[in-house]
């Protein structure tokens, strides 16, 4: 088994559209939504030990090691592997905190792909996407490793092909808690499905987004500024903001407007997770 140091990176996604349709009897959300990857987001790296500990070794703020999305999927990947693996995981983390990026379940699916392939384990993709899914909703689609139209509460994925597009991503200073935006009562819960089929690549609208903006007021004037150059809307449950364009350049000339009191990037959509290749 290597022990050598490796680094992977872990892309932040964007919801171009999210519809919450139902609700199960166990109180999960019936959701759909489009995921799509960009290339931007955090980077592991990992060393295998010997002696079966499993350490994150930086200070991450935010982020206790216990609760370590990454931690807790090389936790989980050893438990189904039934074997005393060890590996020491340095988390570089750019993906804001509650900013509907999915920067926490992408370092767990990061993690689980790394590590199978480290630790020598060779699981199925199948196997992995089940550890995925015990470890959050968001998880699986990082595993699956194509953009993705997705159903249920997010496991029921099928890949689909998007245009290529350039993002501006506004991040505001806000962490939203998720939980609380799902139990709202007055969050919309019956919207009508749609397919695969009738999705097309431009933003189609967020359920959560109205609520959002309504409790935490910054992602509402975030999202104004950026309908200035184009169609906007959140990702996830907020609260970042993101607006799709044609070019670099155009994306780019965006940003340059933005005001100093607001923080962004420019990514580019990928066609496929950078790890795809990974697990079969």
């Amino acid at each position: 088994m290597s022990v050598e140091t490796r680094s992977f990176p872990a892309p932040a996604k964007l919801n171009l559209m999210l519809r919450v349709v139902g609700r199960r009897a166990d109180g999960y959300h019936l959701l759909q939504t489009v995921f799509r990857f960009i290339d931007y987001g955090d980077t592991l790296t990992f060393r295998v030990r010997g002696d079966g500990a499993i350490a994150r070794v930086n200070a991450v703020p935010g982020i206790d090691a216990a609760d370590d999305l990454a931690v807790r999927a090389a936790w989980a990947l050893r438990r189904a592997a039934g074997d005393a693996l060890g590996v020491d995981i340095a988390l570089e983390k750019r993906v804001p905190l509650g900013a509907g990026l999915g920067g926490g379940s992408s370092d767990a699916a990061t993690t689980l792909l790394a590590l199978n392939r480290l630790w020598g384990l060779d699981l199925p993709k199948a196997r992995l996407l089940d550890i995925a899914l015990e470890l959050g909703a968001d998880v699986p689609v990082f595993v699956f490793g194509d953009n993705a139209f997705a159903e249920g509460i997010g496991e029921q994925l099928r890949p689909i092909v998007l245009p290529p597009a350039w993002y501006v991503v506004l991040t505001p200073p806000v962490a939203v808690a998720t939980a609380r935006i799902f139990a709202h009562p007055e969050l919309k819960r019956d919207s009508k499905k749609v397919t695969i089929q009738s999705f097309s690549a431009e933003p189609a609208g967020n359920d959560l987004e109205p609520l959002v903006c309504r409790e935490y007021p910054e992602v509402g004037r975030h999202l104004d500024w950026l309908r200035q150059f184009g169609r906007a809307m959140m990702t996830g449950s907020g609260g970042g903001v993101f607006a799709g364009f044609d070019s670099e350049d155009t994306a780019r000339a965006v940003l340059a407007k933005l005001p100093g009191s607001m923080k962004g990037f420019v990514a580019r959509g990928l066609e496929r997770h950078p790890l795809r290749g990974l697990a079969r």
